[in-house]
């Protein structure tokens, strides 16, 4: 009787997760300035685009963090279903692409500013 109240529990997590990562929409990552011709003004425009790039980003991981804990408790209660381990596999995919993203995106901006102030020595 406790294992069937378990997986029920189980299974509503799951099922409430899912509709939950359905929502949960990966953000488009900005485009950086050119920042040998860019103007201070393009810069900035840049710096916001990805600090609202950064939130997003932290949406999204948000949104996915109950599928993925759900999906866990699913893989521990039954090890034979492959199908909740592909899901868990697609879900930490997603999550842990969104980091490398968001750490690419965080270099590169470092470079281009690096190149603006080269540029712009004043």
């Amino acid at each position: 009787m406790m294992n069937q109240i378990k997986l029920a529990i189980i299974g509503l997590a799951l099922g409430s997760a899912a509709s939950v990562a359905d929502d949960c929409t990966a953000p488009q990552t900005p485009a950086l300035p050119d920042a040998k011709t860019a103007s201070e003004e393009q810069m900035l425009a840049g710096q916001k685009a990805i600090k609202e790039f950064q939130a997003a980003n932290s949406a999204f991981r948000a949104c996915l963090e109950p599928k993925l804990s759900a999906a866990e408790l699913e893989s521990i209660s039954d090890s034979e279903s492959e199908k909740i381990d592909a899901t868990l596999k697609l879900l930490n995919e997603d999550y842990n692409n969104s980091v490398s993203e968001e750490e690419a995106l965080a270099e590169s901006w470092s470079s281009k500013l690096r190149e603006y102030k080269e540029a712009n020595p004043s």
